[in-house]
């Protein structure tokens, strides 16, 4: 396996048109690439407002899709694994806020269900309820690359330190969350989170957000980040549509976890 790889962080602008959304994201893919990025993340819902009533009407089933098969083919034409964010995914007549991961030859080698759902109602700031729409998944996804072992949760997820943990332990040395926090819980929490959750577990964490638009019902934070296993900001986007670059040296894995040994000194006879 490779020690060392530049991904990129899509901080990529979203508006109500699959096909413009589509074209961003394959554009945004080519650009890491050629800027040396073996790695490239999209945002939550990139291909769809993030927006109960688009759900449905953008959704796609998993074997077949514009959104997947365009992905799939920028994956392959440019070389490049692909965490494809996520976009709604359709099956048995149920909609999931879904994530699939792309190899370099285009192929999906995995797939994240959004565990938990945004339910939440905080008086005269937001009010939104995913589960109205949306179906919740059951598997806690972690993938193998060529680089290391990647753990895939979804915005909401990250508020759960439990599956963050079982990733871990689950072999995960880099933890990926496409996210799209507003702005109360964003400046509030999405630093502190991400953070936390990579200090936890000793793990490089990459948390992509799509770009702000103020004019749009739910409005995204941005603020895309990458963070080391020591808490250490990598890299940070401001709230425009932007692309991070940023190199991981899974090394600093292994030394952290050697210096400070949390992981092994787990009380498994307690908890």
């Amino acid at each position: 396996m490779d020690n060392s790889f530049k991904i990129a962080l899509c901080q990529m602008s979203v508006e109500d048109n699959k096909e413009k959304n589509i074209k961003r994201a394959v554009d945004m893919i080519e650009k890491s690439a050629n800027n040396g990025a073996r790695l490239v993340i999209l945002p939550e819902m990139f291909n769809c407002p993030y927006d109960n009533s688009k759900f449905g009407v953008y959704a796609e089933t998993a074997g077949s899709g514009a959104t997947i098969e365009a992905v799939s083919k920028a994956a392959k034409d440019n070389g490049a694994y692909v965490v494809a964010g996520s976009i709604p995914e359709t099956e048995d007549n149920k909609i999931y806020n879904t994530c699939f991961i792309f190899d370099d030859n285009g192929k999906i080698i995995g797939r994240h269900r959004k565990i938990h759902l945004f339910d939440i109602d905080i008086p005269e700031k937001i009010v939104f309820r995913e589960s109205e729409v949306l179906t919740p998944g059951s598997e806690i996804t972690v993938v193998d690359t060529s680089f290391c072992r990647i753990g895939i949760a979804i915005c909401y997820d990250v508020r759960f330190p439990e599956i963050f943990r079982k990733m871990a332990l689950m072999g995960a040395e880099f933890v990926i969350v496409p996210a799209a926090f507003n702005m109360t819980t964003g400046p509030a929490h999405w630093e502190l989170l991400i953070r936390t959750r990579a200090v936890d577990n000793q793990v490089f964490m990459a948390a992509v957000s799509p770009a702000r638009n103020e004019r749009a019902s739910y409005i995204a934070y941005g603020n895309s980040m990458a963070v080391d296993p020591w808490g250490e900001i990598l890299a940070r986007a401001e709230e425009k549509e932007d692309i991070l670059f940023c190199d991981i040296d899974l090394s600093k894995v292994e030394k952290v976890r050697r210096e400070l040994p949390v992981l092994q000194h787990r009380r498994t006879d307690i908890y």
